[in-house]
């Protein structure tokens, strides 16, 4: 799912979530029997650090499948094509999924093997974004879907005030307490507020989205994002080439060539997670192709840095997390 600002051709954005459902149970579709973890002792793990998994399609214009194409079962499905041991679900209670959150808990407690869950709290589309009790909303969350981390969209216009204010400081001051990956998605022009932040909280780590907004074709979104390495808990997800390139379908996607390779010399593999977008990336490649985009611009680094990209960083970072 992309970032504010993200630019896309070919879908209309989500629309705003309403009321909260009940609590994903009986009938949802998780009764399957957890997947065993891949390729033990036999390769290197590969972790997927960006994923969504909606009961309903969330997006326009309209699909013949609603009900079964974002659901966590293609994931896997797909996971298990392509050799990828585990994924992160970045939730998102967008359209029809006001009740996301619980849907990951329970795709992650019947596939707790292969899943972790990332909970959307306090994203710019929910009715409580940067209102008042941010703090206690955090705290709640992770005691009712045990978190190692949660994820957070901020507008595309917003000028970045909030997060470097008292209630901000709270709400992060929760997430420290508790050890959370802070997954993060916010437009390249506030790279200098999240410098500030990250600086204020040198425990956590700032995990953002699909290379940090960077953008092919505009310099300034991509020396934004260069700049912000200089902190070094700040972290990108390798994931969004069809965000990031100019031609969202054009795949390989050889104009983010020389993108890849100055995120990568500057941030190195130990801050760097390998991600798809699954199921969002669909309308511009396949799953199979969100890995191979990675591959085919990671050729010039040695198997043990591509490796750490690909998974060994992000599997460090939730072992110690939560």
């Amino acid at each position: 799912m992309g970032g504010p600002g993200d630019r896309d051709d070919d879908a209309t954005p989500p629309r705003r979530s309403r009321e909260e459902s009940p609590t994903a149970g009986a009938g949802s579709g998780l009764d399957a029997p957890a997947l065993p973890p891949r390729g033990a002792g036999t390769r290197r793990v590969i972790v997927d650090s960006h994923c969504h998994a909606w009961r309903r399609w969330p997006y326009e214009p309209p699909v013949p499948d609603p009900e079964s194409r974002g659901r966590v079962e293609q994931l896997l499905w797909e996971m298990d094509r392509c050799g990828v041991d585990r994924a992160v679900l970045v939730c998102a209670r967008i359209d029809h999924n006001p009740e996301n959150n619980d849907y990951g808990h329970a795709c992650v407690r019947v596939h707790g093997a292969r899943l972790d869950q990332f909970a959307d709290v306090d994203c710019f589309w929910w009715p409580t974004y940067q209102a008042p009790g941010a703090a206690h909303r955090l705290e709640s969350a992770i005691a009712r879907y045990s978190l190692k981390g949660f994820t957070h969209y901020i507008r595309a216009e917003d000028d970045g005030a909030w997060y470097l204010g008292p209630e901000a400081r709270s709400f992060f001051s929760v997430a420290r307490a508790h050890r959370q990956i802070v997954s993060l998605a916010l437009p390249a022009h506030l790279q200098p507020m999240l410098r500030r932040l990250a600086s204020d909280f040198p425990e956590l780590t700032f995990l953002c989205h699909h290379m940090g907004s960077a953008r092919v074709g505009q310099p300034d979104t991509i020396a934004a994002v260069l700049g912000s390495a200089a902190i070094p808990n700040i972290w990108l997800k390798i994931s969004g080439f069809h965000y990031a390139s100019e031609r969202a379908w054009g795949f390989p996607y050889p104009d983010c060539l020389a993108l890849l390779r100055s995120i990568v010399d500057a941030y190195g593999p130990d801050r760097l997670c390998w991600g798809s977008d699954y199921p969002v990336v669909r309308r511009s490649m396949t799953y199979r192709q969100s890995l191979e985009a990675f591959r085919e611009g990671a050729r010039h680094l040695s198997e043990e840095d591509r490796s750490k990209i690909l998974g060994g960083t992000l599997a460090g970072l939730l072992a110690r997390s939560g």
